[in-house]
């Protein structure tokens, strides 16, 4: 009985903090769409760089409402010993490590089409900066953003601006391209630059130590709420059958 009481306050805590962390998102998400203008305020004052990511009001609203759904299963389910309840919590949860893995698998298995995917990247990329850099501001912002953020030049290098749509008119490169304040001509470039494609690669490198524990870390919770759950229904179930 004691281990059954436990459970159902873990159940109730732990499906509690999801219940209002979906509340909040979900939140957020209604008052981007609502009234857009005074978010796109408080983030060109807290982050001007991130300018271009505004359009996450639905993305917030799914996943918000997502979450809402589970924590709601997870504690009302524990709370009121409803069966039906914690078999969907379970079945959620369930789904979700199975994609989780299923994905991983994937990823080992077909990791030969990694050089596919980042040559199809390759050929956007390049063409994006031939074609819409200095034409379209959205794209312009894009990569001026992530040259700056990741102190590198073009994707491959600086030679993806040569007779580009922006360099054409004036023989000059991205300021981010140059040596400091020098002018951003053939002259100017900053040789030692990297292209945006290492540079990202490099940062993925060193972060997928952190990004393999974060996912280790919630495939732990996962099987710890499905055991949990299933724990809880048994006994329930159990005691029901003995009334």
């Amino acid at each position: 009985m004691g281990c059954f009481k436990f459970l159902k306050i873990m159940m109730f805590c732990f499906n509690g903090v999801i219940f209002l962390a979906g509340g909040a998102i979900l939140g957020v998400g209604i008052w981007v769409k609502v009234d857009a203008g005074s978010f796109l305020d408080i983030l060109m004052k807290a982050a001007p760089q991130l300018k271009q990511i505004v359009n996450i009001g639905y993305l917030c609203i799914a996943l918000g409402g997502f979450l809402l759904l589970i924590g709601f299963l997870g504690c009302f389910g524990a709370v009121k010993e409803n069966k039906f309840m914690l078999m969907i919590f379970f079945i959620i949860i369930l789904l979700i490590f199975i994609a989780q893995v299923a994905g991983a698998v994937v990823i080992l298995a077909f990791s030969g089409l990694a050089e596919i995917f980042i040559s199809y990247i390759k050929v956007w990329a390049v063409k994006s900066i031939k074609n819409d850099y200095g034409q379209i501001p959205d794209i312009t912002t894009l990569w001026n953003t992530l040259m700056k953020e990741f102190k590198c030049c073009g994707f491959t290098d600086y030679k993806d601006f040569t007779n580009s749509t922006y360099y054409l008119p004036s023989s000059k490169y991205p300021q981010e391209c140059c040596r400091g304040s020098y002018s951003c001509t053939d002259f100017g470039i900053d040789h030692d630059l990297p292209g945006c494609y290492n540079s990202l690669l490099s940062f993925l490198q060193r972060h997928t130590q952190i990004l393999g524990i974060v996912a280790l870390a919630i495939c732990v919770l996962e099987v710890g709420a499905m055991a949990a759950s299933m724990i809880l229904y048994c006994q329930i179930k159990k005691r029901e059958q003995t009334v």
